[in-house]
């Protein structure tokens, strides 16, 4: 979707942090997967429910890598460097190309919360966003509810832009979606001051 994508490089120089390893997952990662998404408490905000086979997380890793290759997602695991061990998700999705916009999503196995690894692992996805992607805007929805993801995107710079009613209805239950949005120019301003 985007020209002259960079995205396909990152199997072989993945975002770097101090304590992690942004890449695309491969088969190898599958377990580790589904322990993340079949867990209801790490799903319980999600708009699908939580995983129930390993033929899910097998199926995920497939399209993770085929939507890599197309330039559709770019769907990445978040691995402890000192592990190797594969403890979530960093996701940009739904790209505008004319507007050079995408969204963003993530996702944190239930251990470590709490540890401020994903203001890592999102900071260094939305510098290579911004910087070598070349994308003007990254948007999130979440559910209201979910209070420590709405610190997070806030802590990140997003700012809320807007509420859905009712937007996702999954597993009978109805909830409604918090949108939120961060500019370029705003993430690279707040990088100058601090």
């Amino acid at each position: 979707m985007l020209e002259h994508s960079p995205m396909e490089k990152l199997y072989e120089s993945p975002l770097v942090t101090e304590r992690l390893r942004l890449r695309p997952p491969c088969a190898a990662d599958a377990p580790a997967l589904f322990d993340i998404f079949s867990d209801g408490e790490v799903m319980r905000y999600w708009s699908s429910l939580p995983w129930k086979s390993m033929k899910e997380a097998e199926e995920y890793v497939t399209h993770s890598i085929e939507d890599l290759k197309g330039s559709e997602a770019l769907q990445l695991g978040i691995e402890l460097a000192e592990s190797k061990r594969i403890i979530g998700t960093a996701t940009l999705f739904h790209f505008h190309k004319p507007s050079r916009r995408a969204e963003i999503g993530y996702a944190l196995g239930r251990n470590y919360w709490g540890k401020g690894y994903m203001i890592e692992a999102m900071t260094a996805l939305i510098n290579h966003s911004f910087n070598t992607l070349g994308l003007n805007r990254l948007e999130a929805d979440i559910d209201p509810r979910n209070i420590p993801s709405a610190r997070l995107l806030e802590r990140l710079g997003f700012e809320r832009e807007g509420a859905l009613r009712q937007r996702w209805i999954v597993n009978g239950e109805i909830s409604d979606t918090w949108l939120y949005g961060l500019l370029h120019e705003d993430w690279r301003r707040a990088r100058e001051v601090s």
